[in-house]
């Protein structure tokens, strides 16, 4: 099927931006992904990039035509959802677009700024997304709780809502390992009792302590009584 022309110029200023010293070190950063699907924009100029196109009539027929053939089309993509001002075509366009996001990095870096005015319904989503079979959809979930909902609007519910995920995949549970790193510095007595009564798993669990054990804002008495707390079993081994 032909092409539209906006989808060829958007992919002409893509290979304008090329850096393929950038491209080539990406590829070893992000595996799964076809190395001819990779045209190397760095992140500040598809950020730019998007900040230029947003609202424009070439930016929504781009947003409308999924999927991407370029990992920094889908980036692109991200970004611009990162921006979008409207509560509810953003939600819209994320709903849309989440089953089509096959890399870590593409899912972390889409971080819609308007979600946290609207909390109530982003946790309304995430609760959804958390059932999703699709392992980016519930990295992005994961990672929406770790964002908006550690802080002044945490509830210990949420934290169990993580632990109950169950998955094989790599990616997820890296997440929820990165999710307790962080609980760990920001809810520490709510986060600390799922590694004392080991109610993650001996992958995760290591992994959550390994994190938080690099992190600056866990502090040195906590990150000594981590090390206390370490599992030696390898079962459910995990791999990328």
């Amino acid at each position: 099927m032909k092409k539209e022309p906006s989808a060829d110029r958007i992919q002409a200023r893509l290979f304008a931006l090329q850096d393929t010293a950038y491209r080539d070190f990406q590829k070893k950063l992000i595996p799964g992904i076809d190395e001819d699907a990779m045209i190397g924009v760095r992140t500040p100029v598809l950020r730019a990039l998007a900040k230029k196109l947003y609202a424009t009539e070439e930016a929504e027929r781009f947003l409308k035509r999924l999927p991407h053939t370029y990992f920094d089309e889908n980036q692109l993509h991200a970004f611009l959802l990162s921006i979008e001002k409207d509560r509810e075509r953003c939600f819209s366009l994320v709903e849309t677009f989440l089953p089509f996001v096959d890399n870590w990095a593409t899912c972390d870096q889409m971080s819609p700024k308007i979600f946290k005015k609207y909390k109530p319904e982003l946790l309304k989503h995430v609760k959804i997304w958390l059932q999703s079979d699709h392992v980016y959809t519930v990295r992005f979930a994961i990672g929406m709780l770790m964002q908006h909902f550690l802080d002044a609007d945490f509830r210990p519910e949420y934290m169990e809502m993580v632990a109950s995920v169950r998955s094989e995949e790599y990616y997820i549970h890296m997440e929820i390992a990165w999710y307790f790193a962080t609980a760990l510095a920001k809810q520490w007595e709510t986060a600390i009792v799922y590694l004392e009564e080991h109610r993650l798993d001996p992958w995760t669990h290591r992994q959550t302590i390994r994190k938080a054990l690099e992190s600056f804002r866990v502090s040195e008495d906590h990150k000594a009584y981590l090390r206390t707390l370490r599992r030696n079993d390898k079962e459910n081994t995990v791999h990328s």
